[in-house]
């Protein structure tokens, strides 16, 4: 696991550049929530995950808007978008691609698969065999892809949006520990309200308004602002404050398989993209208390004992960053 990322101190953002931050996120948000019914906070979770380098993991029952989520996301920006449909006979070569032999070169030429692109739209990813889920582990980590003994590159900006059913749905396979562990978050995104509802059915009746949606930015202009949020800072206190609280999913008696280091990586980075999208030069402990529970719930094995008690992960999340003591103000 590479974690290069904070290896290097950080230098707080001008404020020039949060304000585009700040700007540019707002207009991702309106655009999105022009397709997305009464789910603004689903949505400002995306793009926190976007401008954190992250992946984002959509899971729930069918037709409540998975796909769509991941679609308008990649239509907001002006990047190239691929999309994979994940099944039972997907190889791992339709994922990373493949080197095929040129009888007029006469030698062997890669030919890229679906996953090099800005933003890899992978629709219901736990219907495909663990094999082909695991041509995503070295791309989703590194942002690179190994085949026949080659490195290739993935472009940057460069997001997976999966969408999964849950997995006592007919025909899904569980996703590995380590593939979970590489999505940055995990949301749902349950069912509408009744009057987002008959607003999705006024909206959506005659034509898709995803097709009326119109790029806020293109490639060089999120990598601006992903430069931002990697300069925002993160206190002495904020980051133990942060270590604390994976430290309290791997003692809790309730949790089998605790939080990852990975996992602690990506909370910072994800309270960071927060941050920024608040005009904030620095993070709060609220900026963890709030992205905690998306970032670490899909990570964690539970016990038999809270099994048996039907707990959730993220009640179990909740409980546990409200008995963290919270870095005091100075």
């Amino acid at each position: 696991m590479t974690l290069s990322r904070e290896s290097t101190p950080s230098v707080q953002a001008p404020s020039a550049d949060l304000e585009h931050v700040v700007r540019v996120g707002e207009e991702l948000a309106s655009a999105m929530n022009a397709v997305i019914e009464g789910k603004p906070d689903v949505v400002h979770t995306a793009i926190t995950v976007l401008l954190a380098e992250g992946h984002l993991l959509i899971e729930d029952v069918p037709g409540v808007g998975k796909t769509m989520l991941a679609k308008t996301l990649a239509r907001s920006i002006d990047v190239t978008v691929r999309r994979v449909q994940f099944t039972p006979d997907l190889l791992p070569s339709d994922i990373t691609g493949v080197s095929i032999y040129n009888q007029e070169q006469h030698a062997f030429e890669f030919r890229p698969g679906a996953v090099f692109a800005n933003v890899v739209v992978g629709d219901e990813i736990n219907r495909a065999s663990p094999k082909a889920q695991s041509a995503l582990l070295e791309c989703m980590e590194e942002a690179q892809v190994t085949v026949d003994g080659h490195t290739y590159d993935l472009p940057h900006p460069f997001i997976i949006m999966a969408t999964q059913n849950p997995v006592e749905m007919e025909g899904t396979y569980p996703l590995p520990e380590a593939q979970r562990d590489r999505f940055m978050a995990r949301l749902s995104m349950g069912y509408p309200t009744p009057a987002a509802e008959v607003a999705m059915l006024d909206h959506h009746g005659a034509a898709s308004p995803l097709e009326r949606l119109r790029p806020v930015t293109d490639a060089e202009g999120i990598s601006r602002l992903i430069g931002a949020v990697r300069t925002v800072h993160a206190s002495p206190a904020v980051r133990q404050y942060v270590v604390d609280i994976a430290a309290g999913t791997r003692r809790s008696s309730l949790i089998r398989l605790g939080a990852s280091p990975r996992a602690t990586l990506h909370l910072l980075r994800a309270g960071r993209a927060r941050a920024a999208l608040q005009g904030r030069d620095h993070v709060l402990p609220d900026d963890i208390q709030a992205i905690a529970p998306v970032v670490l719930a899909h990570r964690l094995l539970l016990s038999s004992e809270a099994q048996l008690a039907r707990r959730e992960p993220l009640d179990i999340v909740a409980d546990l960053v409200q008995h963290t003591r919270v870095p005091a103000a100075r």
